[in-house]
Parts: C-alpha cells; sequence; structure tokens
C-alpha cells in the first residue's frame, strides 16, 4: 500500500521544480481572469441590472399602492365629513320640524279648547233657557190650575221673577 502511495506521488514529485516560474504563472492567471471577465461579465451585469429594475419596479408598484390608498384615506375622510355634515343638517330639519310640528298641535289644541268652550257656554245658556221655559211653564200651569188665585199681569210678573232670578 506504501508502494502505491509512493508511486502516485512519484509525478508530483518528480515535476516539482525549483525554479522560479512566478511570471508565467501570473501572466496565466492574468490570461485566465480575463477570459473569465469575458465570459461572465455580461452575465453578472444583466443579472445585476435586472434585479435593480425588479426592485425599482416593486418600489414603484408599492409607492402607487401608497398614494392610491392615500387617496382613498382622503376620499373617506371626506365622505366622513359630508356625513357628518349630512348628519348636522339632518338633526337641524328634525329640530325645526318637531318645533313646527309642537307648534301645529298647540295651535290645534287651543282651536280645540276653545271650540269645547264655546260648545260648553252654548249648552250653558240652551239649558238656562230651558230651565227657564220650564219653570214659567210650571208657574204658569200652577197659576191657570188654581183658578182661586186671581192676579193681575204685574204681580204675575214680580211673581216669575222671584222664581227665576
Amino acid at each position: 500500500m506504501k508502494s502505491k502511495i509512493l508511486l502516485l506521488l512519484c509525478p508530483f514529485i518528480l515535476m516539482a521544480d525549483g525554479g522560479y516560474d512566478i511570471v508565467p504563472r501570473t501572466i496565466n492567471f492574468i490570461v485566465f481572469a480575463a477570459i473569465l471577465y469575458y465570459f461572465i461579465a455580461n452575465p453578472i451585469k444583466n443579472a445585476y441590472k435586472g434585479r435593480i429594475a425588479g426592485i425599482a419596479a416593486r418600489l414603484d408598484n408599492i409607492e402607487q399602492k401608497l398614494k392610491d390608498s392615500k387617496a382613498k384615506k382622503d376620499d373617506a375622510l371626506r365622505r366622513v365629513e359630508e356625513a357628518k355634515a349630512n348628519a348636522a343638517s339632518l338633526v337641524e330639519t328634525a329640530r325645526k320640524e318637531a318645533v313646527l310640528i309642537s307648534e301645529r298641535i298647540k295651535e290645534e289644541t287651543r282651536q280645540e279648547v276653545a271650540n269645547l268652550e264655546k260648545s260648553f257656554q252654548d249648552q250653558k245658556e240652551f239649558e238656562k233657557r230651558r230651565m227657564v221655559k220650564s219653570v214659567v211653564g210650571e208657574i204658569l200651569n200652577e197659576i191657570f190650575a188654581s183658578d182661586s188665585v186671581k192676579m193681575d199681569q204685574s204681580e204675575l210678573i214680580n211673581i216669575m221673577l222671584k222664581r227665576v232670578g
């Protein structure tokens, strides 16, 4: 086994030269780096530019969404202010209507009370006249029913006035 390992290491040992080959190795490295740059630089640049463009597109998209949401917020705030103004207007209108309805009901109630009072006064006058007629009728019936009492007209009027009055 040792011999096999030595056999494999032998070519490396034999090729290892004690010379100075730094200049050709440096030139080879520079050529290798130039070839590598020639083949890889454009794809790396394109990938980097694509990434920058993608980030810029996402940033623009986010900014547009931000503007849209701000516009929606402003619109919502404007509608809230309009709703508040409408609500205040509706409350004021409702108060005015309530006052008008209250005044109308008061006026109707006053009219109804006045009509009831007038009706009561008319009914009272009617009842008073009816009672006067009834009393006068009773007195006359009493007077005419008794033939023994003979009075003249002035005495009859005085008696009626005393009864009625």
